[in-house]
């Protein structure tokens, strides 16, 4: 438990003093009248966080002068804690002012006059360094402990690893009261502060600037003054944290402004840094693809460089164009001389020299620099080489979502024959890139959907290009990006005048990790629709019976858009949910004994049920990694034998997802609805009912059906565990919970129901592990057939 959390449930003083002692691994101390004594600080402590620091420190002073009068052992440090904040202070700069006698004290140290309050608070103002303990608690220990142990109030320093933690408490105590200033502005000025020494900055020409005026902090940005509303916090935080930071930090600190930006805006610029581990590994995939002399022979043009790290690496500068939308990236190169030799300049690829028509006309801005016209001119060999911005324009996708992303020039006119393609910024790019630099060389950080996405296929027919080599990295090894999936920096020879356009079938990638270390290789596929797995099942119609939409196994959808109802199909036994064909969305698979709510499914009837027990299985068996993110499920390449056929719809009844159920009184649109289960695999008898089951499908299905040793294992030990549902009625609480008001429950309501009873203690357990053994046991058969018939490419 935190310091800050046990200081919340204090009720006496004592509490306050004993949650500090411990939070601070104080030893040697006692409490007397003054609250906490060590040999090297004294504490006055409160059990509220309504006294101020300076009546706080007021009464502590009275103690101070006492021992100052008697002669007596004063420490080295003052301190005050409360419920809420803390503060610390040298003795050494109170002790001659004290020494002076001149204040007029109280009879006691709570009994303090006013004049005392007064002048203990006009001395000390400038002296203690304060924290606010729910956002400050480290910042706090760490400074206690080291005073003790070194003798002196030492300020922390600004790190690569505290950066964002220093920003945001940065932004907290100091930008939120900056008058009239932007949040997306608040890194500019943050960097103005902490690269300045209080005198003078450490590097010239930074976007922003730390000025005074009368003494106090203020804030220079593009021509504007900005002033702060309250410099309490000013002077709290720097009283806090040491400035400038260490030179060796400075320039990757600037370089690492991406990391403050908000993260809407990052998706949108595709501010995420590259990390320089990344890089080479970039640059030596260059090498060996494009041979040694690359970064000679090569003009590079990256036209979303950012702060510029993809270029550091560059031995020939001179054969450099750097582009970025925003001018602070490149006022942040020049400060930090990033690739000084190099032609560095702001322009906003997806907008700038674009006409009505689509058309590139670079004298709408004359920001191009003239060699570089020359050499697109000219057809010298040129290498686009980006990391460009992965947002999409469309709602839902997490944070690489944007709306109104699309809307760009660009979008607007000569990406409309790339279909979908213009909802991602990252292909905006290469479709400029196409149309401007028809046989450039691209290599790109991107995600992989350009080569292998279904909603790619009009993208992937009109641009033309030769995959030359690269590799994939976890898009964890860039901070910032959330999810699990593969980064590609593939390597492309693009040639737009081509009359044979060179489809994308498959690329082999090699594989990197979190670590940017190498760990095997990879393939990725485009297929042709036709072989896709969402085309292979039966897909049986819908009628004009509604059925309550459910969101859960016995749960009535609430959603105001399924008010409308979902229709059913005729002799329809249950639905499949199975949204999109990739992996990245294989755990949004599931079966109902209703309609669900978010549609995206097939209706299950006898006729399909074996395919659909098939495409409920491959999609469940293999699970989602970050390398195989955007794998498609694909159709059987070899004949299917009953076997397999059996022991997917085995494997599918007793999969945690198969979520068909029965339920009566369920409540939904103002009526009373019942569900039933057709995916009981046994008898009344078998399993001890107390009821007739409405429906016996399951039964009569598997009848004339011969099963696997694996496949009837867990028949058995299924049977079991229905038998000792049966075996006695659960609590009101459980029934109603899951709704068990019939005697066809589904799987879903028996594991649960016996979870329930396992855990409360009352009855005698159950042990699933004889039925989890025998389920592995099918599971670890079914795996690697899933990758021998066809169903992914390894």
């Amino acid at each position: 438990m935190s310091l800050y959390d046990r200081l919340q449930k204090a009720s006496s003083e004592e509490d306050v003093k004993d949650a500090y002692i411990k939070a601070l691994g104080l030893k040697e101390y006692q409490k007397n009248l003054i609250d906490i004594q060590t040999k090297e600080i004294w504490f006055e402590a409160k059990d509220t966080g309504k006294h101020s620091t300076y009546k706080m420190f007021t009464q502590l002073m009275h103690y101070v002068q006492d021992a100052l009068n008697k002669g007596d052992y004063v420490p080295p440090f003052l301190a005050v804690i409360d419920t809420q904040k803390a503060a610390i202070m040298k003795s050494a700069d109170v002790l001659p002012f004290l020494a002076k006698r001149t204040i007029k004290w109280g009879k006691s140290a709570s009994g303090y006059t006013p004049e005392a309050l007064d002048a203990i608070s006009a001395h000390i103002g400038t002296h203690f360094v304060s924290f606010k303990i729910q956002t400050h608690e480290d910042e706090f220990i760490s400074t206690i402990k080291s005073a003790v142990k070194n003798g002196d109030i030492i300020r922390i320093q600004i790190t690569p690893d505290n950066l964002k933690q220093v920003f945001d408490k940065w932004v907290l105590m100091i930008g939120r009261e900056i008058k009239g200033i932007a949040e997306e502005d608040y890194a500019l000025l943050f960097f103005a502060d902490i690269m300045h020494d209080g005198t003078v900055s450490t590097h010239e020409n930074l976007p922003a600037e730390l000025m005074h005026k009368n003494g106090a902090p203020v804030f220079s940005l593009s021509g504007h003054i900005y002033e702060l509303g309250n410099k309490e916090g000013y002077r709290q935080f720097w009283a806090i944290y040491h400035k400038p930071p260490k030179a060796e930090y400075r320039n990757y600190l600037l370089e690492r402004r991406d990391s403050l930006i908000p993260i809407n805006e990052r998706s949108f610029k595709g501010a995420f840094y590259t990390p320089l581990v990344v890089v080479d590994k970039a640059y030596d995939k260059l090498a060996e693809t494009l041979g040694k002399n690359w970064q000679k022979e090569y003009i590079v043009w990256d036209m979303c460089c950012g702060v510029g790290n993809l270029e550091v690496k560059h031995s020939n500068p001179r054969n450099i164009y750097m582009s970025t939308l925003d001018q602070a990236d490149v006022d942040v190169m020049k400060a930090t001389k990033t690739c000084v030799a190099a032609q560095r300049f702001q322009y906003d690829y997806l907008n700038d020299d674009i006409t009505e028509a689509g058309e590139i006309d670079y004298s709408l801005t004359n920001k191009i620099p003239e060699g570089l016209r020359k050499a697109i001119a000219e057809g010298k060999k040129i290498l686009v080489l980006i990391n460009p911005p992965y947002a999409e324009a469309r709602a839902g996708l997490g944070s690489k979502s944007k709306l109104g992303v699309a809307k760009t020039k660009l979008a607007a006119t000569a990406i409309a024959k790339y279909g979908k393609a213009s909802n991602e910024l990252y292909t905006q790019f290469v479709t400029r890139v196409a149309l401007e630099i028809p046989t450039a060389t691209l290599a790109m950080f991107s995600t992989l959907k350009y080569v292998n996405a279904q909603t790619m296929d009009i993208f992937r027919t009109e641009w033309n290009a030769k995959y030359l080599g690269g590799f994939v990295v976890h898009n964890q090894a860039f901070e910032g990006l959330k999810g699990n999936f593969p980064i590609g920096f593939l390597i492309w020879s693009t040639n737009q005048n081509a009359i044979k356009k060179l489809p994308i079938i498959e690329i082999s990638a090699e594989v990197l990790n979190k670590k940017a270390q190498a760990i095997g290789e990879k393939r990725f596929y485009h297929l042709p629709n036709k072989q896709l797995l969402t085309n292979w099942i039966t897909r049986p119609k819908t009628n004009k019976t509604e059925v309550i939409p459910l969101k859960n196994a016995v749960t009535p959808a609430t959603s105001t858009k399924d008010l409308r109802g979902l229709k059913w199909s005729d002799n329809a036994i249950a639905f499949l949910w199975c949204k999109s064909n990739d992996m990245q969305h294989a755990n949004q698979t599931a079966l109902f004994s209703s309609g669900f709510g978010d549609g995206h499914g097939i209706f299950i009837n006898a006729e399909n049920l074996w395919q659909a027990a098939i495409v409920y299985s491959v999609r469940s068996l293999i699970k989602p990694t970050w390398l195989n993110d955007r794998d498609q499920f694909l159709q059987p390449i070899k004949p299917l034998l009953d076997e397999f056929k059996n022991d997917c719809l085995v494997w599918m009844l007793f999969d945690g997802s198969n979520l068909t159920a029965s339920a009566n009184d369920l409540n939904w649109n103002g009526k009373q609805w019942s569900i039933v289960n057709h995916f009981i695999p046994y008898t009344e008898n078998e399993v001890n009912a107390p009821e007739r089951f409405e429906s016996d499908f399951m039964v009569q299905y598997l009848s004339d059906k011969t099963l696997s040793k694996e496949a009837k294992l867990v028949i058995e030990e299924g049977k079991i565990l229905w038998q000792a549902y049966f075996s006695q009625t659960d609590v009101r609480t459980v029934r109603d919970e899951l709704m068990l008001n019939r005697s066809d429950v589904g799987w879903y309501q028996v594991r649960k129901a016996l979870q329930a009873r396992n855990s409360s203690g009352d009855s005698v357990p159950i042990s699933f592990k004889p039925f989890e053994y025998a389920y592995r046991a099918l599971s670890e058969k079914l795996e690697p057939q899933v990758y021998e018939l066809g169903f992914l490419k390894t």
